[in-house]
């Protein structure tokens, strides 16, 4: 019983805390998908959060007749959009015998980064991406009359197209907890990039993933479709890429036998001989961005340039005089899945 009536009303007005939170995950396609949950908690840790799951027949993942897709917690941040308390959390998947789903590669990812910690791989990825009326399908601004090149890194109304987006998106991912760095316009009319990272390991993916989803929510306000095809206006005009800022601790700060030029070099030359492999995951229809022209290297060919956009890694000035850093891996396509790039980066230049 209370002790006092005033314990008694303390007792009575105490309220259970209401958490609503966002399970985000990739779907048969490589979509994003989500669901709420209410959970009548706090939420501090992914390790408050159980399992869930959903109807895999319906993401392409499984049959009708054995649909259950569960949900694994993975990684937790907070909603900018319902504001605090509440939270999303990027989830893996997995089908109910324990193996993963389709398009689950964050778990493959991790399991690579665990093999050697010590290493350190540091990402930042630069995510491009169009976006385009909802009705015309066209990117917004665009006109046959203009040529790219005026929409870089431009202000004002004649030139820059969907800022309110960009900057809602931005402010977005810091609430969330997203390890943002940067936004600019990019070459084309409606075309953007923002940048993620560093980040270590699995978490590049992680964070991405986060940025991508918090994108298509806020473009639900817009009205506008976010485009990460890597070439979605043919002709003279730029696509979309992904590209991959990577570094180890050794490439960062040398060794007793080795300077971090000398270790990137490595790293690159292991990476000229897998050129296909990393191809071969660095999004689909890929080809059609690298072509050669417009900033990049044709798809089939290998090359390494010193502050080279137009080669498949780019190793910066800075890097060549300080003799240690990172490069750029400027291959993969706008739609990658940066848990591929990422694990398969680390796997190349580090454990193979």
């Amino acid at each position: 019983m209370f002790q006092t009536v005033t314990d008694a009303i303390e007792k009575i007005s105490v309220k259970p805390t209401t958490t609503l939170v966002e399970y985000v995950w990739i779907g048969g396609s490589n979509e994003l998908r989500s669901k709420t949950r209410v959970m009548y908690t706090e939420v501090k840790t992914v390790g408050d959060l159980s399992k869930w799951n959903y109807d895999g027949s319906s993401t392409g993942q499984a049959e009708g007749h054995a649909s259950e897709i569960i949900l694994i917690p993975g990684a937790l941040f907070n909603d900018p959009i319902r504001g605090a308390p509440h939270k999303m959390v990027m989830c893996e998947t997995e089908l109910p015998s324990g193996e993963p789903a389709l398009n689950n590669n964050r778990r493959w990812a991790k399991e690579i980064f665990d093999k050697a910690l010590e290493e350190e791989p540091w990402f930042g990825l630069e995510q491009e991406y169009f976006m385009m009326n909802s009705i015309t399908n066209q990117p917004l601004g665009y006109s046959e009359d203009k040529k790219q090149g005026q929409f870089y890194c431009s202000a004002g109304s004649a030139n820059s197209f969907g800022r309110d987006l960009v900057e809602d998106h931005l402010r977005a991912c810091v609430d969330a907890g997203i390890k943002i760095s940067g936004v600019n316009a990019e070459v084309a009319a409606g075309q953007w990039e923002y940048q993620i990272g560093p980040c270590v390991g699995i978490e590049q993916g992680d964070h991405l993933w986060m940025a991508r989803y918090l994108m298509e929510r806020l473009s639900e306000k817009y009205g506008v479709v976010i485009n990460i095809e890597p070439k979605p206006l043919a002709g003279d005009w730029n696509g979309s890429g992904c590209h991959a800022n990577y570094s180890t601790k050794k490439m960062r700060e040398g060794t007793d036998d080795k300077t971090g030029l000398e270790h990137i070099y490595e790293a690159v030359e292991k990476l000229s001989k897998k050129h296909m492999e990393h191809m071969d995951i660095y999004g689909k229809d890929n080809d059609q961005r690298l072509s050669g022209a417009h900033e990049t290297s044709p798809y089939d060919e290998f090359s390494v340039g010193i502050g080279n956009r137009g080669s498949s890694v780019r190793v910066g000035n800075e890097a060549i005089d300080d003799k240690k850093g990172y490069f750029e891996d400027r291959r993969p396509g706008s739609n990658c899945d940066p848990y591929l790039v990422t694990g398969m980066l680390f796997k190349t230049t580090t454990l193979d």
